[in-house]
């Protein structure tokens, strides 16, 4: 069974051993080289990077790659399933800790973030800008409106799958970028010119709404039985850098 794992990255980094893990360089378009592969090779939207983040890395890795399992880690957060070791990069998840999880899982995750006090919704909108998550839902509403009640439980939860992290089985990886980027491609059509007013930080917004519609993506996925709730394994994630 193949597995790749895409480590994405914009600086030079200590990458991780094992040969399911492949450095990959998100928008090297825009970027002095580093020596990875890179995020601008066939179809890509490597220069939209500055925005979009490390779902540059996403996106090329659904167009150019096949693999019977996909995912996407970071340079300094890793899936764990021990830690049996001071050093952190003892503690990365393996292809042979991960190999026989694959016949009764089709999605990994990282273990649930809780913001207890505060929903999806309103810890967004207190650090960003509502308007984003609202337009979104007025997409998906339009474009997938199977998937509304999905966002509106989503929204109102105090817990979600963040860092944009997965590792999942191909078809389904598939099914989520393509539902993805039809709706972040929408979004930047609606509220694109808008967003150049933005800072740097607050700019890149696709990739922090992708975070929360990862978890309407996948409620509907458990809710519309393409998967059960058991098919959905949770796994640590350590940090090797701070």
């Amino acid at each position: 069974m193949s597995i790749k794992i895409f480590v994405m990255t914009h600086k030079q980094f200590e990458a991780p051993t094992d040969s399911m893990y492949v450095p990959l360089q998100v928008g090297h378009a825009i970027s002095p080289e580093l020596g990875y592969l890179a995020d601008d090779t066939g179809d890509n939207i490597s220069l939209k990077n500055p925005s979009f983040c490390e779902l540059t890395g996403l996106y090329w890795a659904w167009k150019n790659v096949d693999s019977d399992y996909i995912g996407l880690a970071h340079y300094r957060r890793h899936f764990s399933l021990n830690k049996k070791s001071k050093d952190p990069f003892d503690n990365i998840l393996t292809y042979d800790e991960l190999a026989p999880l694959l016949s009764k899982y089709k999605v990994f995750v990282p273990k649930k973030r809780k913001y207890y006090i505060e929903t999806l919704y309103s810890h967004y909108a207190h650090t960003h800008y509502a308007e984003h998550l609202d337009v979104t839902k007025e997409i998906i509403a339009e474009k997938y409106p199977d998937y509304t009640d999905s966002c509106n439980k989503v929204y109102k939860q105090t817990y979600g799958y963040m860092f944009n992290m997965m590792i999942m089985r191909k078809d389904l990886f598939q099914n989520y970028c393509e539902w993805l980027f039809n709706i972040l491609f929408e979004l930047e059509k609606r509220i694109g010119e808008s967003s150049k007013e933005l800072s740097f930080f607050q700019g890149r917004f696709y990739g922090r709404v992708s975070e929360i519609i990862f978890n309407v993506w996948l409620d509907y996925q458990v809710k519309s039985g393409t998967i059960s709730q058991k098919d959905i394994n949770e796994i640590p994630c350590i940090y090797t850098e701070k």
